[in-house]
């Protein structure tokens, strides 16, 4: 499996003290959502982003090795995936998911797998 997907990655412009609660969160192909909820836990950072109507008001994890940007000045986050590959990725159920490996390892192999 592809670790540093559960990573931010060196240019995305993350740090550790960031709140990126409410952030909007554009894809490849335009804007999927705001941000609900992030994990700054190393080896396990990711963002949980609120689709609103998009997908008919579901929430999806975001691995955060697919943010390409965070732009602090805008509160935008850009992630190197398309809305399809998105949409796609297995369910997401925060009640179920969080901290789930066998859930994680799913994300990872689909989001890894360039999905």
């Amino acid at each position: 499996m592809n670790e540093h997907l559960w990573g931010y990655g060196p240019t995305s412009g993350h740090t550790p003290d960031d709140d990126l609660s409410g952030y909007r969160v554009e894809a490849a192909d335009g804007h999927i959502g705001k941000v609900d909820k992030h994990s700054d836990e190393v080896g396990s950072q990711y963002i949980v982003v609120d689709t609103g109507v998009w997908i008919f008001g579901k929430e999806v994890l975001l691995p955060a090795g697919t943010i390409t940007s965070i732009s602090h000045e805008d509160r935008t986050i850009h992630v190197a995936r398309t809305k399809d590959e998105i949409k796609a990725a297995p369910e997401f159920d925060k009640e179920k998911h969080l901290g789930d490996p066998h859930y994680r390892d799913q994300l990872g192999g689909h989001y890894g797998s360039g999905h």
